[in-house]
């Protein structure tokens, strides 16, 4: 059944792809760059992403050398900042072993940090046209529901059969198309979370799930446990020229990004201004903000906030606190998007 797919759906991807930044050069590290940044965000909100990215550091070397808060800043707003720092370990290693080029090898691929057996599927076929597959969700639901497979694809064993049933039948000549039509095709066809466009899939013909009406049972998937509730209350704590920000732990939840000051719970206003006064800071005046969440993987922060305006700071740090001017924290500091609700009160 599989067998019958490569032709069609390769001219169908021919002749329907999206224009994409990234598409039609064998430029390996755009492929790399692409597919880490399209790992958890959408096409449309990638483009701009990524043309920045690559106009800043538009090779392995750049990449490899790049200060870390220029990176971040460079990342901000795509979350999951240690696939960037992976990145650039892994660039590193590329520069160092490789001459600065990423290898055409999909072994080799696979050896580098944080790369995986979709990435280097996608970079080893794309960019240097080696017959290996590229599974990732899209390509797993296509796949499921052609051959009616319902085993839970968040498990490993059920990816590598479909891995191994895509290696069968994968072209020598195309191979990167292919993969690109199968990706494209679960993007913008056989789609989630609605109704899959049957009407225009170039494989309908053979898919098992549309001839038994069992579209809707496709993918198979597992549900995720339920995430861990986190009240915080977060502190925009301003001078009238400055704010106050700071450094996460190295390690843990959103490691060594900046943030607005935090505190669990849900604190009353007395309790807030008893924080800033513990901080050496003195309070004039508190604003209570809008509520928030923000969902992380497998955590979801419900966030109360408050704006509170203190008596002149100096920018120096005091308590572990960083206290920056308007500029600064835009073009200096990466701010991760959980805070995404409150950072527009820096900028006013």
């Amino acid at each position: 059944m599989l067998n019958d797919i490569v032709k069609p759906l390769t001219e169908w991807y021919r002749q329907n792809k999206r224009s994409l930044p990234w598409r039609d050069r064998h430029n390996a590290y755009y492929t790399w760059v692409s597919e880490i940044m399209l790992q958890q965000t959408r096409v449309e909100a990638v483009k701009p992403y990524f043309r920045r990215f690559t106009e800043e550091l538009p090779d392995p070397a750049a990449l490899a050398e790049c200060p870390e808060e220029k990176l971040l800043k460079l990342w901000e707003g795509l979350g999951y900042y240690n696939r960037v720092r992976n990145m650039q370990i892994a660039a590193q290693t590329v520069v160092e072993e490789y001459d600065g080029v990423l290898p055409a090898s999909y072994e080799k691929l696979l050896s580098l940090k944080g790369i995986g057996s979709y990435t280097a599927g996608a970079i080893a076929s794309i960019a240097y046209d080696i017959p290996v597959p590229a599974v990732d969700g899209n390509v797993l639901r296509v796949i499921t529901r052609i051959i009616e497979d319902d085993g839970d694809i968040m498990k490993q064993s059920v990816k590598k059969r479909i891995e191994n049933k895509l290696q069968e039948i994968m072209p020598g000549e195309y191979p990167g198309d292919f993969n690109q039509a199968l990706m494209e095709l679960g993007a913008v066809v056989c789609v989630p979370n609605g109704e899959p466009k049957c009407d225009v899939c170039p494989v309908a013909f053979c898919c098992g799930a549309r001839a038994h009406g069992t579209i809707d049972r496709f993918p198979v998937k597992a549900q995720k446990k339920d995430r861990k509730l986190e009240d915080r209350t977060v502190l925009v704590i301003q001078d009238g020229e400055k704010t106050a920000i700071r450094r996460r732990p190295s390690r843990g939840l959103l490691a060594g990004l900046y943030e607005l000051p935090n505190l669990k719970g849900h604190l009353s206003e007395e309790e807030v201004l008893e924080s800033v006064k513990a901080m050496d800071l003195e309070p004039l005046r508190i604003e209570a903000l809008p509520e928030a969440k923000h969902i992380f993987s497998h955590i979801e922060w419900r966030m109360t906030a408050y704006r509170v305006r203190v008596s002149s700071l100096e920018e120096i740090r005091q308590n572990d606190l960083l206290f920056v001017g308007k500029r600064q924290s835009d073009d200096q500091y990466a701010i991760p998007s959980a805070f995404s609700a409150y950072t527009k009160y820096i900028r006013e």
